[in-house]
């Protein structure tokens, strides 16, 4: 079916204050429509399904594009908003994408297939304004023998790029490696650099490394683990502060820190940042940081008290039972400008599908972290079949549910019990649907949901850990989950991303440092742990076998092969193997310090890059965590006792934990009277998370 949609599109004002048109998320609007809906067919375990609902907008308004994409002809270039916001004197800065902002030009450079990773095309700088630099490419382009290879070559500089490659010094261990990959992949507060793509940070922070040289969102939070590991709260926080003010700027945290990402985000892992920053510095993390995780809230949200049953708009579903879910989005149905050429190619091998629509999707699939998978893939293995929007994946749905549970957590901190009140129904409810929409009884496990057709999707994915993680399945499921993972997912170097093979790099055989660390922590929240640390013991082992023969950590790793590769192994999907790598760094020593043994038992075997495990500090429940200090406003009361306005006859118990909290088997109440006596204070010496009372929002986020 022909869809009609309206172009995202930003409204640019000069001055000191940056405007931008949309809903209250802060960037533009897409606006789409669809003829004929039709009532679809639902499964009986299921809700009636969202059978291709009209995708509307709750006010709709007219875009300053037409329903082609093309971009507006007069455009404005503005002061840099990162220059206001950073107190150093103004540059010129465009917040479009560079594909639209300079229109045909991006698009000739596309087709000359210039560099062999188009994103160090998207990341060059001009060295004019975009509107100038387009009539000078149309004057000039007329002339015989132009050369566009020239002409990007005299009116571009290529992106400054540091070289991640690191070789090993003598008698240098896996630590000493991470330690001194955090100098590599670490970057100073940015300077503002004139029609530059970059979107200038405030705090030093870490990239993921390899083509990747700006700061992404849900790598970020999986760093911080390592981080919070070798206790550097100076960067840590910064990086918190670093995504706050991506949030003040835009309304969200974009998916990367480039203007072509602004027009989506990814996982929304921030309230799971704060929780990290809270385990060090206290509860005023909460209450400091409570402006932006009620903005990314409304970001994710937008639209919903206006949309309908059988509607869906921007990140939002609702079926037509009233159901609401959450899917992935993004405001532009235009070919990414880091992968243009690609995208081209694959919208034309989708046969009579709309260009647009294939955009879309893949810039959906961008924004899932997971780009790409057979997940997003109609026919589980052609990429020009991707239909992300059609479907509500396991882990935004899990993370805003977690948000809920953080919101509560702040407002209750700040006294405002309707609105603790508020958040707290709706993070009950969101976990009742996720047990309820996303489980699937046949196969014991989590599955996304396909919204048009009314049921879960086929692709078994280790995101079906991320409702264990995040504390939000019941025992029985969750004891389910552990035999479907053991059965269909665990292989010779930890669990593969999902049970298909299809190219893809978020496929089999590949695994990935989040999922494993996802999954470990959420088996031992239910008591599974022997199971986690059967993943945790194999992933070591494929990573640090790795880093014996290459002497580098990598993106991703070949988990399936009975063997190690230097090369880390297929590999898959857009781009070559990166090496550095962020989060692979980061939950390798959290998984270290949780495994000594195990980790001592791999590191015989792998004398290079054995080496005394450093000191780190303890973990702690950060919804009860105190910080270094005990401010005059700090609550005279742990955060797990403070009143959050719960529903008439649910008792609290020892540890703030209501008696609608699932068990996991991790303590005793003897621990929750001594953590009640003890008044909830953390000393240095506190026992490993695993070995607590979990309150009622504690999530699996620590890295014990």
């Amino acid at each position: 079916m022909t869809r009609h949609r309206l172009s995202f599109s930003h409204v640019l004002l000069l001055g000191v204050s940056l405007v931008i048109t949309g809903a209250a998320a802060g960037h533009g609007m897409a606006l789409a429509s669809e003829q004929g809906a039709e009532s679809g067919q639902s499964t009986p375990a299921a809700p009636p399904a969202a059978s291709t609902p009209p995708e509307t907008s709750p006010a709709a308004a007219p875009s300053p594009t037409g329903s082609t994409g093309a971009p507006s002809a007069s455009r404005e270039t503005v002061a840099s908003e990162a220059a206001q916001s950073l107190h150093v004197p103004s540059v010129p800065q465009d917040l479009r994408s560079p594909s639209i902002a300079m229109g045909g030009l991006f698009a000739a450079i596309g087709g000359a297939h210039l560099a062999p990773d188009f994103k160090t095309i998207a990341d060059s700088r001009p060295d004019e304004a975009p509107s100038k630099l387009l009539q000078d490419w149309e004057a000039q382009r007329q002339h015989p023998g132009f050369s566009i290879k020239a002409f990007y070559a005299q009116h571009f500089s290529p992106p400054l790029r540091r070289d991640v490659s690191y070789r090993r010094k003598a008698d240098e261990n896996i630590y000493d490696y991470i330690q001194g990959m955090w100098g590599v992949l670490t970057r100073q507060p940015d300077k503002p650099m004139s029609y530059s793509s970059l979107l200038p940070l405030p705090y030093a922070y870490v990239v993921p490394g390899g083509r990747f040289s700006e700061l992404y969102y849900w790598d970020t939070y999986f760093t911080m683990i390592g981080l919070y590991e070798t206790g550097q709260w100076d960067l840590l926080r910064g990086m918190v502060k670093d995504m706050a003010s991506l949030i003040d700027r835009y309304g969200h945290i974009p998916n990367g820190t480039r203007t072509y990402y602004l027009s989506r985000s990814e996982p929304p892992f921030f309230s799971l940042m704060v929780d990290l920053l809270a385990q060090h510095d206290g509860q005023g993390a909460y209450r400091t940081l409570l402006p932006e995780l009620q903005k990314e809230y409304d970001y994710w949200m937008d639209g919903a008290d206006a949309l309908k049953p059988g509607q869906a708009y921007r990140h939002l579903v609702r079926l037509s039972d009233g159901t609401l879910l959450l899917r992935h989005w993004d405001d532009l149905d235009t070919p990414r400008d880091e992968s243009y050429p690609e995208d081209v190619a694959t919208a034309a091998r989708a046969g009579t599908r709309a260009p647009s629509d294939v955009y879309r999707d893949l810039r959906a699939g961008s924004e899932t972290g997971w780009d790409f998978s057979s997940r997003w893939l109609a026919d589980g293995h052609t990429l020009a079949t991707i239909h992300t929007t059609d479907l509500a994946p396991i882990e935004v749905n899990c993370l805003i549910a977690h948000l809920e549970q953080t919101l509560e957590h702040g407002y209750a901190l700040t006294g405002q019990r309707k609105l603790a009140r508020l958040y707290g129904q709706r993070a009950d409810e969101r976990t009742a649907v996720v047990r309820r929409i996303f489980w699937n009884d046949e196969k014991n496990a989590f599955y996304d949901y396909d919204w048009r057709k009314g049921q879960t999707t086929d692709v078994l994915s280790a995101a079906t850990a991320m409702p264990l993680f995040l504390r939000l399945a019941t025992q029985a499921q969750a004891m389910a989950v552990a035999d479907t993972i053991q059965a269909k997912l665990l292989k010779p170097g930890g669990i593969m991303a999902t049970d298909h093979e299809s190219g893809q790099q978020w496929d089999a055989p590949n695994g990935w440092a989040p999922e494993q660390w996802m999954a470990i922590k959420g088996l031992n929240n239910y008591g599974a742990s022997d199971l986690g640390e059967t993943i945790a013991r194999r992933w070591m082992a494929r990573v640090i076998g790795t880093y014996e023969k290459s002497g580098v950590l990598l993106e991703k790793y070949d988990v399936e092969s009975p063997g190690v590769s230097a090369t880390g192994g297929k590999g898959g999907g857009e781009y070559p193997m990166q090496i550095g790598f962020g989060w692979t760094n980061g939950t390798l020593l959290g998984l270290m310090r949780r495994y000594p043994a195990d980790t001592a038992q791999i590191l015989r075997h792998n004398p290079l890059a054995n080496q005394t495990p450093i000191d780190v500090l303890p973990p702690s429940d950060p919804y009860s965590a105190v910080g270094p200090q005990i401010s005059p406003d700090a609550p005279a009361k742990p955060a797990g006792d403070v009143e959050t306005g719960g529903e008439p006859g649910k008792s609290a118990s020892a540890d703030g934990a209501s008696d609608r909290t699932p068990t996991d088997g991790n303590g005793s109440a003897k621990q929750a009277a001594e953590k009640t006596a003890s008044g909830g204070l953390q000393s240095p010496q506190a026992a490993p998370l695993d070995q607590r009372v979990s309150t009622e929002k504690m999530t699996a986020f620590q890295p014990s």
